[in-house]
């Protein structure tokens, strides 16, 4: 499904084959990829790669998988699963930061999931990226839970918080809660 979003200051739509290079440097970029599972890609094989794996499908049944554009350029994305726990992910590049931009882009794509019948929307962060957290907070999710999980490829256990948004009268997703070893409730400021 081809959907396209506007907000005041942005255009959220699927990627194209012509978004390689910025999907490079999104994608290949350290600082943006800190806190994500996968390593940063290093050549144009990696990153078509990423753009067939990621964005040459996207629609309801396999979720949302946008650019997140201004002025027609791509700056990041704004990912939202298909399925439970219908997990909302975003990225924006360095430069782009701390303007309020990645909250505007989730929250046309959260505002589309609702009208879509999403029943709720889970988002996590590394405990040690507590602006995305932020970024949680500004759309109106709730905090619910710290879980730990082992990623991979990187190899090394990670603390991530579980935030919450539901669209209805449901409870907290506990698929995360229920699959990990060490788990507790914070009691966050």
């Amino acid at each position: 499904m081809n959907i396209v979003l506007q907000t005041p200051r942005l255009q959220i739509r699927p990627f194209t084959r012509k978004d390689t290079d910025a999907i490079f440097a999104i994608y290949s970029d350290e600082d943006t990829n800190t806190f994500l599972p996968w390593f940063p890609v290093r050549t144009r094989t990696e990153t078509e790669r990423v753009y067939e794996e990621r964005y040459a499908a996207s629609g309801k049944s396999a979720g949302y998988a946008l650019a997140v554009c201004i002025g027609g350029q791509a700056i990041g994305y704004v990912h939202l699963d298909g399925r439970p726990p219908y997990d909302l992910g975003y990225a924006l590049l360095p430069g782009y930061r701390g303007r309020g931009l990645a909250a505007e882009a989730c929250a046309a794509l959260l505002g589309h999931a609702r009208k879509e019948g999403f029943l709720f929307v889970t988002a996590t962060h590394d405990v040690n990226n507590p602006a995305s957290g932020r970024v949680m907070q500004k759309l109106g999710m709730k905090y619910c839970y710290t879980y730990e999980e082992f990623w991979r490829p990187k190899n090394f256990p990670v603390l991530f918080r579980l935030y919450q948004i539901s669209f209805g009268d449901v409870s907290v997703w506990r698929g995360y809660w229920e699959g990990a070893k060490r788990r507790f409730v914070e009691s966050l400021p």
